[in-house]
């Protein structure tokens, strides 16, 4: 069986190709390299440049490399972003989708992943996010994956596909620097951002009813993260008849922001004092996974601790801003 992975030179994407290689399974990565590094991924897994929506070129790499399951991890996933661009979101991520979809069920692909997002419940008042906590996204972004995931399994009961839905959360760190996060998107590496320019890092709202008045996430390791895309692909291969999945991606432990501010602080050696500025529009103040359905469908979970994920993550901030040792 060969495996397509959509994204594969991205963040994520490298990981989970990584992951599944070592594993023994056979892999080709596509990716348009918009913000996916060639260099993240070793010679023996094969490249191909082009984007997912190019109908003509999936059906080549399909056909060529006789693929039956694709991870599908390319989109956009920036929520201010998509505020500001709902239009290239929805392209991108859901008119983008269909064409991949179209291309796999006209090549008999038999199982498929899609890269789905805790920002599908929106601000959700639970205190445990379960799969059947109601969607109700606040993004153009978390609209997109909602309306992916409503699309993935449409197709896969319509052909006879198997399907899975995998709602991240935050992911973090690396399995080794190379492969780290080289953008400043995410809560860690603003952090290590705003501390590499000499610049106290920013924790938005501190009057939340959580324990120290900031917000409280699930953290994943992007390696945890990767093992579990490994488990579902495999869960897939192995069904006799067709089905879909959703699930959580999460540890099912909370960390809150100054919490992780400290860790940082450890972990960095700068001990700058955050800032408090005025909380954003939209953040809930807690999102935590249950992480109980993949635990008991597959077996799996999470072996990696918020420390892990603080420690490698700078590790590998280090090898792309040498800068940030001097400070």
């Amino acid at each position: 069986m060969t495996w397509l992975i959509t994204g594969g030179a991205g963040y994520i994407g490298a990981h989970v190709a990584r992951a599944m290689v070592a594993s023994g399974e056979k892999v080709v990565v596509l990716d348009d390299l918009s913000t996916g590094v060639a260099e993240r991924l070793p010679a023996d897994i094969e490249l191909v440049r082009g984007s997912s929506s190019d109908r003509a070129a999936v059906d080549r790499l399909l056909a060529g490399h006789a693929v039956t399951g694709v991870v599908h991890l390319a989109g956009k996933k920036r929520v201010d972003e998509s505020v500001e661009r709902p239009l290239m979101y929805y392209r991108e991520n859901v008119a983008g989708l269909a064409v991949l979809l179209e291309a796999s069920v006209a090549a008999g692909v038999r199982s498929f992943v899609f890269s789905s997002s805790a920002a599908v419940y929106g601000v959700p008042e639970a205190e445990v996010i379960t799969e059947d906590t109601c969607c109700a996204p606040i993004s153009p972004y978390g609209e997109t994956k909602l309306a992916g995931e409503w699309l993935v399994r449409a197709t896969g009961r319509a052909h006879g596909m198997s399907t899975a839905c995998l709602r991240y959360f935050n992911v973090a760190g690396a399995a080794e620097p190379l492969l780290a996060d080289t953008g400043a998107f995410n809560v860690i590496p603003m952090f290590f951002d705003r501390l590499t320019r000499g610049e106290a890092p920013r924790v938005f709202g501190a009057e939340y009813p959580t324990p120290d008045g900031t917000c409280v996430r699930d953290y994943i390791h992007v390696a945890d993260l990767a093992d579990a895309h490994l488990a579902v692909a495999r869960h897939l291969a192995d069904r006799n008849a067709p089905g879909d999945l959703t699930v959580n991606v999460g540890r099912g432990e909370g960390v809150s922001v100054r919490e992780l501010a400290s860790l940082v602080a450890e972990v960095t050696g700068n001990r700058t004092e955050p800032v408090v500025e005025a909380p954003r529009a939209g953040d809930a103040a807690k999102s935590v996974a249950s992480a109980a359905r993949i635990a008991e469908e597959l077996g799996w979970s999470a072996r990696r601790g918020a420390r892990e994920m603080v420690e490698s993550a700078w590790e590998g901030w280090l090898l792309h801003h040498p800068e940030a040792g001097h400070r």
